[in-house]
């Protein structure tokens, strides 16, 4: 694992867009798509957050659009999703599994890019979550769900978590793999055990 800053946070990106990738072809083939159909959600998945917090905080033109390795990231994992689904389908509940691995690999590099554009620590953790929460929404969407960010389940406050890991190492001067570890490795754990337990986000009183 680089300790380079930059590198790190490239690094992280890709992988978080090859896993979200796998995310989208894999619910792709479980609803029967065609392999354009699998490749557009592939896409989707793994891309759209990371344009998103790239808008946003001027990095033009995004990643994705300059930088091959993700294009070709998300092409493989779409690839990789129609040819190996029987595989993939062993994790058990693959699109959840897969979804939680992307879901804090992008909330530690979202906010972690956000933090070396310059801005504070709120909009920093607010640009995590968005850039974790984008690509699902987007997939589901295209598939005709109920994001799973605005369902029940923990969703958006797992990626929080991730980003209050990186500031808080941040603040603190920490080397950058442990905090990114460890921040990934939180959202993981908390989506993953929220869905086994069946935890919810609060809902307002006498829904």
């Amino acid at each position: 694992m680089p300790t380079d800053p930059t590198t790190l946070l490239t690094v992280l990106d890709l992988i978080g867009v090859f896993v979200f990738g796998l995310s989208g072809g894999t619910l792709a083939v479980r609803r029967r798509l065609d392999i354009f159909g699998v490749m557009v959600l592939s896409l989707a998945a793994a891309l759209a957050g990371g344009v998103f917090r790239d808008l946003l905080i001027g990095a033009v033109p995004p990643a994705s659009l300059h930088d091959d390795r993700y294009l070709l990231a998300a092409l493989a994992a779409g690839l990789a999703a129609f040819f190996l689904h029987p595989q993939i389908n062993r994790l058990g509940k693959p699109v959840m599994v897969l979804d939680a691995a992307g879901l804090g690999l992008f909330a530690v590099a979202g906010c972690g890019k956000a933090l070396a554009y310059g801005l504070t620590p709120l909009p920093a953790a607010l640009l995590g979550v968005l850039t974790a929460c984008g690509g699902g929404v987007m997939r589901d969407l295209l598939v005709a769900e109920v994001p799973r960010v605005l369902r029940e389940e923990i969703y958006a406050m797992a990626a929080l978590l991730g980003t209050l890991v990186v500031i808080a190492g941040h603040a603190l001067g920490l080397p950058p793999v442990p905090v990114a570890v460890a921040g990934a490795l939180a959202v993981f754990a908390l989506r993953v055990v929220s869905v086994l337990r069946g935890w919810s986000a609060p809902r307002a009183p006498g829904s």
